[in-house]
């Protein structure tokens, strides 16, 4: 889940930067990439996966 939410700042920031609109300091192309980048290294450690491995006996 965290993978997907993270491809779609990808892409939001992608257009901010392509047609060049002007946003804020806080909405700029840069900050939501790096929330990107946060959401894929939380979803490559483990968290916001949807897969639960639980043992049973």
């Amino acid at each position: 889940m965290a993978a997907i939410a993270a491809a779609v700042l990808f892409f939001v920031a992608f257009l901010i930067n392509a047609a060049d609109i002007s946003t804020n300091d806080v909405f700029s192309s840069t900050n939501i990439m790096l929330l990107g980048l946060l959401l894929l290294a939380l979803h490559v450690a483990g968290i916001g996966s949807s897969l639960r491995t639980s043992r049973r006996r």
